[in-house]
């Protein structure tokens, strides 16, 4: 009886890839160990020396109640903070971490796992475009506000891949948003997984053509603010920004969020990239056992239209591994990829 208790635990770590670089700050005790590092010191899981002139404080903070209470793996998650005094380089405000390995995190096939969130304490401002958990090339990378070209303040987090949005999400205070960028350097292609709180990820997009490259000591784990250059005075206001579960894996993904238990939920999410329409069908497929039983799986696709579901826009109605749902009047549920459907 204890084994089968165990099971579904040992059946989800065996399903776990390798972590072949870990920044999720076990090993920092407060954020000033992060000072420890220098370029002729290279110590802890980060460089740090991307940031303002203040004390690392001023732009970094560390505590238990910083990160994703599903998470059981982290043992605290980082509050990393910009503001008029978080000037590196230039006039944008920046505060970024770069992982710190002597592993090479650009072959094969890589997931590039993070949780984010915000509060209503200090929020980013969604007048300025700021880029998110981005490479230096910028070949996949966050991006929130107002984004450089447009006019329009988006409250969305959006997924970016070679400068074009791919996909974008709701993005409400105190709600944990799970990230694993899927990179195969190889292929040249990109993938995005995504949950909120203590959910499972599930792949939202996949196989999108991109120039993969790293020298796997330039993705920026934190926020770069463009100013508004269009004449006036930027907002002055100091934004927090929460992270949380990151790391580095190859081998498989893990889908687990920690412990997978625990807050956090909410959000919807939208696809920018070009959808498509189906129509009801449940499909039946019968395998056969090594032991010679049979298998029946059953995977369903929901109606495009229905007059009496309950989901609003652009929740999820479907894809595989999700119980479909019928979509409110008015809506479709649409085929984004194949694990996810959304009701546009």
């Amino acid at each position: 009886m204890q084994f089968l208790y165990l099971l579904p635990l040992l059946l989800s770590v065996a399903k776990a890839g390798t972590v072949i670089w870990d920044g999720r700050f076990n090993d920092y005790s407060t954020a000033t160990d992060l000072d420890k590092w220098s370029w002729s010191n290279q110590v802890g899981s980060y460089q740090w020396y991307i940031h303002g002139t203040g004390a690392t404080t001023d732009y970094v903070n560390l505590s238990p109640s910083f990160g994703n209470p599903s998470d059981a793996s982290s043992k605290q998650g980082a509050k990393l903070s910009i503001s008029p005094t978080a000037l590196w380089n230039s006039d944008m405000w920046r505060t970024e971490l770069i992982p710190q390995t002597t592993s090479n995190l650009g072959t094969g096939k890589l997931w590039y796992h993070f949780s984010v969130k915000k509060t209503g304490a200090n929020p980013p401002n969604a007048n300025y475009e700021h880029q998110v958990c981005f490479f230096e090339s910028h070949f996949t990378e966050l991006k929130f506000g107002k984004i450089s070209g447009t006019t329009t303040a988006d409250p969305r987090l959006q997924w970016f891949v070679g400068g074009s949005s791919q996909w974008a999400v709701d993005w409400a205070a105190d709600v944990w948003h799970n990230f694993a960028y899927e990179i195969d350097f190889s292929a040249q292609t990109v993938g995005l997984w995504h949950s909120t709180g203590g959910a499972d990820l599930a792949q939202v997009a996949s196989g999108v053509k991109a120039s993969t490259s790293t020298n796997s000591a330039d993705w920026h784990l934190g926020i770069l603010r463009l100013p508004d250059r269009s004449g006036g005075t930027n907002d002055q206001a100091t934004e927090d920004w929460y992270f949380s579960g990151v790391y580095v894996e190859s081998g498989s993904l893990n889908t687990k969020i920690g412990t997978g238990s625990g807050g956090g939920g909410g959000g919807s999410s939208t696809s920018l990239t070009t959808t498509s329409k189906v129509t009801s069908s449940t499909t039946k497929a019968t395998t056969t056992t090594g032991n010679g039983s049979t298998k029946t799986t059953t995977t369903s696709t929901p109606p495009t239209t229905t007059n009496a579901g309950t989901a609003d826009k652009y929740a999820q109605c479907g894809g595989i591994g999700f119980t479909p749902v019928g979509c409110k009047a008015g809506l479709t549920c649409t085929k984004l990829n194949d694990y996810y459907y959304q009701c546009l």
